[in-house]
Order: C-alpha cells, then structure tokens, then sequence
C-alpha cells in the first residue's frame, strides 16, 4: 500500500511515451522552488493498494504504446520504497515500463531491491555544490550522490533534471563542476536543463507557507542557452524542457 498524493493519467513530461503518472505524499526536501509544496509533508494523502494501482496501469495500456508506463513521482517516492518496490515488481510481471522520478534522497537496501525492477530513473540534482545544496533544499547532496552512483554501478537508465534558479544554480563553475562529476557516467543518456518558474506560487499561499523566491526572475532564453552550452560538453545530449 502507497501513499499517494494523486494521479496523472496520459502524463507525457514524467518519461518516455504517454505514462500513469503516481505522485506519492512527502519529501524530506524543503526546495525554495517547489512547484508542488502541498507534497512535501507526510501527512495527509489517501493510503491505496498496489492492486488498485495495477488495475489502473491495466486500464491505460491501450494508450502507453511502446515506450510508455508507469512513472513514480512525489513528493519523493524513495521514502516508499518497500511498498513501492512490491508494486514495481507486480508491474513488471504484467509488462509494464518503470520509472521513478526522485531527488535520491534515501539509500537503503529496499531503494537497491527498488531498482532492480525499474527500467529508467528521472534523478533530480537540485545542486553539485554541498553548500548550495543546502540553501536550495535545506539539507546536503551526500544521498543522492551515493544514490546516483548505485546507479551506475547497476548500470540503470538515468536522465538528469536540472532546475536553472538565476542566482542560485546557474553558476557556470558549477556547471563545469556537475558536468565533470558526471561526464563518466555512461548510464546517463541525458541532462533536461528545466526553467525556473513560479506556476507553484498561488498554492503557497493557500497553505500559508512563505515563498522566499519572489524577487528571483525566471530565466532568460540566453541564460539558458550558456548552461546548455556548458553541459553538452559532458552529457550525450542536453535539452531545455
């Protein structure tokens, strides 16, 4: 049994092909930037059982095509991972492409059981700078750097997420510092470079919770174009969502 905060059917942003998007409830994470903060804490959402999942999974093959399934998001699914692996395991039995969409902030052994029976992992760096990581999410990268090279020890699909907040992570030092980090991951097959945005602001206010990015602008088409630039130097293919 699942968490989950809710669904997205026909979802085509979460991986490849059209997919049944599952958004969990709860993220240890605190980023200044979350489009979603109504996520973030674990109380709340609506407890449902991997069967019924499955069923709906079932319901929407006709849709996925070849490329597309299951993606897991949150939230972050990662604090899950027991039950989530169940579900993974019953999904590939029936046929079903996996994916997760985490900040990789847990690494234990029911996250190494997880990825055994997930074909493509959507990894978010939020930043490759401890100190950075920290202001943006108010905690350190230690996990998620562990977690990232679980998977390329295991040799799993990975796409990078990264979002380009002007003044907090568009450093282009850190750019090159994330890129070099990276470059020797032969797993990743792709960095999506995501603009800032502010689509998530009206939700802080009906939950009465501060956000404390107001004056940082979003970004502008040159700015995203001189990360683009630095990144391919390190990544197989780089793109602006």
């Amino acid at each position: 049994m699942l968490n989950v905060h809710s669904f997205e059917s026909l979802g085509t942003y979460d991986g490849p092909g059209i997919r049944l998007v599952v958004f969990l409830q709860g993220c240890a994470f605190k980023c200044l930037y979350c489009a979603n903060p109504d996520t973030i804490s674990f109380k709340g959402g609506t407890p449902t059982l991997n069967d019924d999942i499955l069923q709906m999974a079932r319901n929407q093959r006709p849709f996925f095509g070849k490329l597309g399934g299951v993606t897991v998001s949150g939230g972050e699914p990662l604090w899950q991972a027991k039950d989530l692996a169940d579900l993974f395991e019953m999904l590939k039995k029936d046929g079903f492409n996996t994916c997760i969409d985490t900040n990789g902030n847990v690494f234990n052994d029911d996250v190494k059981r997880l990825v055994k029976s997930t074909d493509l992992v959507l990894l978010d760096i939020k930043h490759i700078n401890e100190e950075w990581h920290k202001t943006i999410t108010g905690t350190v990268n230690k996990t998620t750097l562990r977690f990232a090279e679980h998977l390329k020890e295991e040799n799993i699909r990975t796409w990078l997420r990264y979002v380009l907040v002007p003044g907090y992570s568009d450093q282009p030092e850190y750019l090159h510092e994330m890129g070099e980090y990276f470059k020797e991951y032969d797993n990743i097959e792709k960095l999506e470079i995501q603009p800032y945005h502010k689509l998530g602001v009206h939700k802080y206010d009906h939950l009465k919770m501060e956000y404390k990015l107001h004056d940082v602008p979003e970004n502008t088409l040159e700015q995203l174009e001189t990360a683009k630039d630095i990144l391919s130097n390190y990544f197989k293919e780089v793109i602006i969502n």
